[in-house]
């Protein structure tokens, strides 16, 4: 199915249906995703074996952020966050911590009520300055799928070593001060059914958002165009059933259909 990348660094506003009027930030090739994940349901498509293209570099993203943000103002335009996410994995990048303190200072001068969020899969937790960098923006967003590595094997692909007890072990370090953020879907890819909406998966995902204790949860599902044919949407009625039990923890949950 068709899927698109982001052909710029700097792109938007664009209203998100989780974070509001959003200011994206790709950190990734314009013309090429770069990810530690091959998603089957990634709305950029495959991984590219090999990287194409350029990473932008710290400079070049200060200087489109600060363009941009001081244009927003000019025109009196709304900014409830600025999100990095992008063809990728923004934490891949070298000069990751940097930027998101080029952000911040940028952010504190445009628009100090901003968010600053980033979307990531949080396989680069093994690297101290990346977490370090997450703990420092208002809204870091770490992906968990599944409490099954045979399922994440499945639905996100890792092109990098990969579990989910090291997964948690990494989330757990941030002390609740992350959101977890889950897509739920249904279908079948080379042969096998894909569901982590079952009692099983939801009751085993449960128990490690209930010992990683975030600060909120995010569940969201197919929205956009896939690379695989055949997978589903899970309806909001089964979304509000899962979020359910995720309240029942004491955890605030934001769901997306």
């Amino acid at each position: 199915m068709a899927t698109f990348l982001f052909d710029s660094i700097v792109f938007g506003p664009i209203r998100s249906r989780r974070l509001g009027a959003s200011l994206g930030i790709n950190l990734l090739p314009v013309n090429s995703k770069v990810c530690s994940f091959d998603c089957i349901y990634c709305e950029c498509g495959w991984t590219n074996k090999q990287q194409k293209g350029k990473l932008p570099i710290r400079e070049e993203v200060r200087k489109y952020l600060d363009e941009k943000l001081m244009d927003m103002k000019a025109k009196g335009e709304e900014l409830d966050v600025i999100t990095y996410a992008g063809n990728g994995e923004p934490t891949l990048h070298p000069e990751f911590s940097e930027i998101i303190d080029d952000s911040i200072e940028l952010r504190n001068r445009y628009f100090p009520k901003a968010r600053i969020a980033v979307l990531s899969n949080a396989t680069m937790l093994n690297k101290p300055k990346v977490v370090a960098a997450l703990k420092k923006v208002d809204q870091n967003i770490l992906k968990l799928d599944s409490a099954f590595d045979s399922t994440i094997n499945l639905l996100n692909q890792p092109r990098v070593k990969f579990s989910a007890e090291e997964l948690v072990k990494g989330l757990k370090s941030f002390e609740g001060n992350l959101i977890i953020q889950t897509m739920f879907l249904r279908g079948s890819f080379e042969g096998k059914t894909i569901d982590n909406t079952t009692d099983i998966e939801v009751n085993a995902w449960l128990e490690l958002v209930k010992a990683i204790d975030p600060k909120e949860v995010m569940i969201y599902t197919i929205a956009r165009d896939t690379p695989v044919i055949g997978l589903e949407k899970v309806s909001l009625k089964d979304l509000k059933g899962i979020a359910t039990k995720v309240e029942a923890l004491g955890i605030p949950i934001q769901v997306s259909a």
